[in-house]
């Protein structure tokens, strides 16, 4: 009896190719139920809308309000998010589920304000929106510091690391002169942003030995001098002018208008 031939047709449910990806590369650390393979599968059912379609809902939105149009939207991009996550993911390994978070809320900004009129796919607009929130996130969380408070500065972030890489393969050595000169900016500050990215933060708190007991918190100047330091000041004073009124005393006449309009005067 002959077998029946395997359907070539795939799954519903399985998963498309940029989430097994995901799924392969840290199959050996994630647990059966983590949440970013399940918010990965979930997601991966939501069907996506053709062009056309996509135009209506966005329609619908923008003359209606219909909020059910937006959440359409919304669901049938949520894929773009996280392929544009995943190509941010490099800066920022922590938890990619951070990026994708703050990706939805900028596909959420894109539904609200695109224009279906205008004749450019969502997919296409929203791109930019989802790349702004996940870039801005970065920045604000790079460092405890702010860094990339400029446009110039934003860019330098993400493209000295690339510019090094590329450098190296071609066998240079990624020196700040030369990154400086192929991006264009000034050497000082490649220096500058190469020390931040690559400087990690420091708890206060931390010894500076192993074998130390003082902390980094303890090396920072006071902002006012300890109550025995000012207290000590202050008697020294006090004992200073004493003396100097008894020296007064001593002096005859023509000495003492020397004293007061000489020595003791702000301006003799």
């Amino acid at each position: 009896m002959a077998k029946a031939p395997k359907s070539s047709k795939k799954s519903v449910t399985e998963e498309p190719a940029e989430f097994q990806i995901v799924g392969k590369a840290r199959g050996d650390q994630l647990a059966p139920f983590d949440p970013l393979r399940r918010y990965l599968h979930e997601i991966s059912l939501s069907p996506l809308l053709s062009e056309e379609e996509e135009r209506e809902t966005a329609i619908r939105y923008r003359e209606l309000g219909d909020k059910e149009a937006a959440w359409k939207l919304v669901i049938a991009n949520l894929r773009l998010v996280v392929k544009i996550a995943l190509e941010h993911h490099r800066y920022w390994t922590t938890n990619l589920l951070d990026l994708i978070q703050e990706g939805n809320v900028g596909l959420m900004q894109a539904v609200k304000r695109f224009d279906p009129y205008r004749g450019v796919r969502f997919t296409t607009y929203s791109s930019f929106w989802i790349r702004a929130y996940i870039l801005k996130f970065i920045m604000d969380n790079w460092s405890l510091v702010r860094i990339g408070t400029t446009q110039a500065q934003r860019k330098l972030f993400f493209d000295l690391k690339k510019e090094k890489e590329r450098l190296e393969r071609m066998g240079f050595d990624p020196i700040p002169k030369l990154v400086a000169e192929n991006l264009n900016v000034k050497e000082d500050e490649v220096v500058s942003m190469g020390q931040r990215m690559e400087g990690a933060d420091i708890s206060l708190d931390t010894r500076v030995g192993e074998d130390s007991r003082a902390t980094f918190g303890d090396l920072l100047p006071a902002a006012h001098a300890p109550i025995d330091e000012r207290l000590g000041d202050k008697e020294l004073r006090q004992l200073l002018a004493e003396k100097l009124g008894e020296f007064r005393l001593s002096l005859d006449g023509r000495s003492q208008e020397i004293f007061e309009k000489r020595m003791m005067a702000e301006r003799p």
